[in-house]
């Protein structure tokens, strides 16, 4: 287990036996005491998209005081420093894991699609351990190879499609991580340090999101990537391409060109980093990201009729 992740459970671990009331006292201090600029009220209406009253059946929702692990654990402890700053009584619904369906009724969940009327769906940074990893990325573009890099499973047929044309390209290092039997794509674990030899990072959607999104619009490198289809608390529906990452058509097809085109012009390259640097570093200030979760709570308690 890395440093980072042993810091993290072990933190999390402890801010479990906080008394839950010393923990509303402080969730409420930080709420009254900080000013709410546009920014901010911004963000929490982005993620928090309900805006008129709505009934929440309280049979089939769990109570604050009620709340208990009940999937995997960096789901409970990123949901639990939230609900629990709020009254026991209170009650909410949530759901775990990748989520790519609107709820029937509001709900906290990680992940959504990006469609109209996904009111429903009420964002919070949840399983950050795995999505929010941000990087000190050394070398700069123009030190970088020109190939684009890819790891992961490779069991999605959005994924097979990429991996059938690039495996062997010798313009890309892109392969599954995850043996499968008579596959010609399997190719050696890549740590994060070795893809960012790359001047390319594919970031393709999974489940839902891309995981390793995050860190390579962190890096020196240039996120190559089809247009989103779903979001988290990174707010993947804002992301603009050309601005902050080169987008591609929905079966890369056109990704040699596009990466001929960025190493050709390296100034075009620098500036999409530079401003999907700018977008990363938004996540950086750990008390207002706290301060945005506990309004994206107390808005839907509010819009809830129960505040």
């Amino acid at each position: 287990m890395s440093f980072r992740k042993f810091k993290y459970y072990f933190s999390n671990s402890l801010q479990v036996l906080i008394s839950n009331t010393i923990r509303r006292a402080l969730a409420n201090n930080l709420v009254q005491t900080s000013p709410i600029d546009s920014y901010i009220q911004d963000r929490v209406d982005y993620y928090n998209k309900l805006n008129t009253q709505f009934e929440l059946l309280e049979s089939e929702s769990t109570h604050v005081g009620e709340y208990k692990k009940t999937g995997g654990a960096t789901y409970y402890f990123d949901l639990h420093k939230v609900v629990k700053s709020f009254p026991s009584r209170y009650f909410f619904q949530f759901l775990n894991g990748d989520i790519r369906h609107i709820p029937e009724q509001p709900c906290f969940l990680k992940s959504r699609p990006i469609i109209e009327n996904n009111d429903n769906a009420v964002l919070l940074k949840l399983n950050e351990i795995r999505h929010f990893y941000f990087i000190d990325d050394k070398l700069s573009f123009r030190e970088k190879k020109d190939i684009a890099v890819w790891r992961g499973a490779g069991q999605k047929q959005h994924r097979k499609v990429v991996l059938q044309q690039f495996h062997d390209h010798p313009m890309c290092d892109i392969g599954r991580t995850h043996p499968i039997e008579g596959s010609p794509w399997e190719k050696g674990f890549l740590s994060v340090e070795q893809q960012l030899e790359c001047k390319f990072v594919l970031a393709i959607e999974g489940n839902d999101v891309a995981t390793n999104l995050k860190w390579a619009m962190s890096s020196n490198s240039l996120v190559i990537m089809s247009k989103p289809k779903y979001e988290t608390w990174f707010m993947e529906g804002r992301l603009e391409a050309g601005i902050h990452y080169v987008e591609v058509a929905g079966d890369y097809s056109d990704l040699i060109e596009k990466m001929e085109y960025y190493v050709a012009n390296p100034e075009e390259s620098e500036s999409i980093i530079k401003n999907a640097h700018a977008w990363v570093e938004q996540f950086r200030d750990q008390k207002r990201e706290r301060l945005i979760s506990l309004l994206v709570a107390k808005k839907y308690f509010e819009k809830s009729g129960q505040m």
